[in-house]
């Protein structure tokens, strides 16, 4: 039997892969268009012997991706089919996306490898244009005019008039070669000239003259530090400790050769973790730096690169995981402004009043400002700063008319003062044609300026381009985009503790979204199993068919816990089987001790258990000794199950998800040692979908945040009624007869129960018009005049509004 590859991990697209080595050579399909590197891969649907292509360097997989055009690439190489066709992409027995964790678990990418994969002379271009720009800042800046630098030439947020150039400004916004460090605010600049044109400082310092002479003294120092080749005694300026990146970069323009051009100190530590182990651990930021590039000073094939290429070489080869996002931003007056859009490289909104975004301290001060029209929940225009280089755009007009799709470059956001109107911009590689029209009932994208788009979505605007259809999109790396809000809290705790519950009051979607969460992370992490739909949403077939495969093959467990389940059904238990004695009592799994089984032996891959109803079973009891071992920092470690004597563990691979209704029980009365043990995300009403979509004239968003106030006010928000009442197969609903069946059905009878059948309290909650409290019964009132009763009690009066 062929020895097992190493496996590495390596990040590509912002997200996480497994890399199987080519062993030495690739595999060449007959009829696909992927090179792979396991000929006994799943995807290989081609009998017999593959033809195979000599890979002495393991780096075809790489240089491929990497390759401006796969096609040209490949066909210069000899990568072509049995047809003769060049090879365009790499298959997952190559390159896979995975779990972070289980990336973790893997050896990164080596060095070496990288290094032979690496073409120093496509960076050439930028570490020059790099050094150019040094050069400008020096013209302009020089050094020997620092230890008397002006504030007013150094500090951002200048009022308008005053001559520039302005150092702050220029190093944030000016200098795109040198590499970036804007996001966040203007803290990190020691001191600022704020809107109102007061000044901002570390109130240590009385005053602004004060301050700006303590931080200039220290920004001289450390640079007199860096070139005498003392980096790591920077650490010890107070005056500049809270601007580390603003420091990194100055030393970049003065003291070009003292360190990597790597501004922000979570790289530093990324890249040193990666390149020089845990050596460094405990070094403080600028030590840090010092030991970064003394390693790569060091190092065989790159100790002759200039820090710029050192740096270009780092973030190809371990970029941080950051998934691009892929959001729509709504272009006004299209058919004027998006010519002017495309052949100019830009996105551009408006409005203009309020002047260059990059004159605010941050997001505060910009929804603060008066005419801003920006809010914590819209902030208009301000949302385009937090936009940076690879994420996606797709320019609307509208809410169905595609105009284009791009890439964003360089730092992003812009002002252009030079442009009639519309002069907030991003800087965008609009790529190929993605005209076209969606289906209106695509979505609703909600008030925001910038809205992130929902892969079942971003599938549909892909077949813009590709002709096809949506689910015939592959999910690829890079071609889905980041999780939402709602599913990243889900995996950011899944990956924190190992098991979390999804709690709130009933109708809240909780189960619908342990399932878009097993669907979406399991699907694009299960790219072995054929006819996947990650992107797929409730409501659609897709997601259904994904549904059962992923429970088919064992890495989606569906149960349901109730008053009778207990330790032998989800651990192990003895069940009677037949013989020939009779029946006989067995030792028998239960349905977590087989997902753990199954796991174990698939280490590569996801498991997730899904608990409805967590709480209506006696869970320590249900639990048993998974109590202990169920702990993140404790997978992997055995206990001995009393039944069996078997040594169980739970493996690190394995997720268990839980949902709880909080009318029912609220996770106050649980069990302490539970608590502890899992991560709890509460899920509370969200009338979003159902603002704008009214039965008759009543406006259903309106009557359920208005309903909720009142059972808040006279209840808890534990007992408040969900969305998903009123949103049956995932859409509103649309009649007068749909919405009285709800409210007659199962509103009505949830809300007696909560109320104990105390009908003055139910009077309270729909008005006199519906609930007769003489006859304790809800009046017989025809459809139509139900739902012109709730628009009386709830949309037309000002007491019905929730606060």
């Amino acid at each position: 039997m062929a020895q097992e590859r190493l496996k590495y991990s390596v990040t590509y697209g912002g997200r996480a892969h497994e890399l199987t080595p080519s062993g030495g050579e690739v595999v060449l399909p007959r009829s696909g268009v992927k090179i792979h590197h396991s000929g006994s891969c799943r995807h290989l649907t081609d009998s017999g012997d593959l033809p195979r292509h000599p890979d002495p360097a393991g780096v075809l997989w790489r240089q491929l991706l990497d390759a401006s055009d796969p096609a040209a690439f490949s066909a210069s190489r000899g990568l072509v089919n049995g047809a003769g066709k060049p090879l365009t992409g790499v298959c997952s027995c190559a390159v896979r996306a995975v779990t972070d964790d289980h990336a973790d678990s893997l050896p990164y990418w080596p060095l070496e490898a990288a290094f032979a994969a690496f073409d120093p002379d496509a960076h050439r271009a930028a570490v020059e244009a790099a050094d150019r720009e040094a050069a400008l800042f020096r013209e302009r800046f020089p050094w020997e005019e620092w230890p008397e630098l002006s504030l007013d030439r150094y500090a951002l947020g200048q009022q308008p008039g005053l001559p520039g150039p302005f150092y702050s400004r220029d190093l944030e916004y000016g200098s795109k070669p040198l590499g970036s460090i804007t996001g966040g605010s203007a803290y990190k600049h020691f001191v600022f000239r704020r809107r109102d044109g007061s000044w901002w400082h570390d109130p240590k310092y009385p005053d602004a003259a004060t301050a700006w002479a303590a931080v200039r003294a220290g920004i001289v120092e450390a640079v007199g530090a860096a070139r005498a080749g003392r980096v790591a005694d920077i650490d010890d300026i107070p005056a500049v400790a809270s601007g580390v990146t603003v420091v990194a970069k100055t030393l970049r323009i003065y003291a070009p050769d003292a360190i990597l051009p790597v501004y922000a100190d979570h790289l530093t530590r990324h890249y040193l973790s990666l390149a020089g182990g845990d050596a460094y651990a405990g070094l403080r930021p600028f030590a840090r730096k010092q030991a970064l590039r003394r390693l790569f000073q060091d190092r065989e094939g790159a100790k002759d690169w200039p820090p710029q290429l050192v740096l270009r070489f780092l973030s190809w080869w371990a970029p941080p995981r950051v998934a691009p996002r892929i959001v729509r931003i709504g272009i006004e007056d299209g058919a004027r402004t998006w010519p002017q859009c495309l052949a100019g490289g830009y996105l551009a909104v408006g409005p203009d009043a309020l002047g260059d975004l990059h004159g605010f301290a941050g997001s505060e001060e910009f929804t603060g400002a008066p005419g801003s029209d920006g809010s914590p929940d819209d902030p208009g225009p301000w949302d385009l700063v937090g936009l940076r280089a690879g994420d996606r755009v797709v320019a609307m007009a509208g809410r169905d008319t595609v105009l284009g799709v791009g890439q964003v470059t360089g730092e992003g956001y812009r002002w252009r003062a030079d442009l009639a109107g519309h002069r907030h911009t991003v800087s965008v590689d609009w790529a190929g044609s993605y005209a076209g029209v969606l289906d209106p009932s695509a979505g609703d994208w909600g008030p925001r300026l910038v809205t992130d788009v929902r892969p079942k979505l971003w599938s549909r605007i892909q077949a813009l381009r590709t002709g096809s259809a949506p689910e015939a999109v592959e999910a690829e790396a890079g071609l889905l985009p980041p999780l939402d809000a709602g599913l990243q809290r889900i995996s950011d705790a899944l990956d924190r503790r190992g098991q979390a519950v999804l709690y709130g009051p009933p109708g809240t979607g909780k189960t619908r979204q342990a399932l878009r969460f097993a669907v979406r992370r399991l699907g694009e992490l299960s790219d072995d199993l054929p006819g996947l739909y990650p992107a797929a949403e409730p409501g659609d077939e897709l997601f259904d068919h994904t549904v059962r495969a992923l429970t088919a093959a064992g890495r989606l467990t569906l149960v349901t816990f109730h008053p009778g389940y207990g330790y032998e059904d989800f651990i192990e238990g003895l069940r009677p089987r037949p013989g020939s004695a009779g029946l006989s009592l067995e030792t028998t799994a239960g349905v977590f001790k087989e997902v753990c089984a199954r796991a174990a032996a698939d280490p590569g891959h996801p498991y997730l258990v899904v608990v409805d109803e967590l709480n209506r079973a006696d869970l320590p009891k249900v639990l048993g000794e998974l109590i202990t071992v169920i702990e993140k920092d404790k997978r992997g470690m055995a206990v001995t199950l009393p039944l069996s004597k078997e040594a169980f563990c739970v493996p690190r691979n394995v997720q268990l998800l839980g949902t709880m209704n909080t009318a029912d029980r609220s996770i106050r009365q649980l069990d302490s040692a539970v608590r502890r043990r899992f991560a709890f995300l509460e899920l509370l009403p969200d009338t979003g979908p159902l603002r704008g979509s009214p039965v008759d004239e009543l406006d259903l968003g309106v009557f359920l945040d208005a309903l909720n106030h009142r059972i808040r006010r006279e209840l808890d928000r534990e007992k408040q009624i969900g969305q998903a009442f009123f949103l049956p197969a995932g859409k509103p609903l649309a009649t007068a007869a749909e919405l009285a069946s709800v409210i007659r059905d199962e509103i009505w009878p949830l809300l007696q129960e909560y109320a104990y059948d105390d009908y003055g309290l139910l009077t309270g909650f729909l008005g006199e018009a519906l609930v007769d409290s003489v006859s304790h019964t809800l009046r017989a009132l025809p459809d139509e005049e139900l739902v012109a009763a709730l628009y009386e009690e709830f949309q037309d009066r000002a007491d019905a509004q929730p606060a």
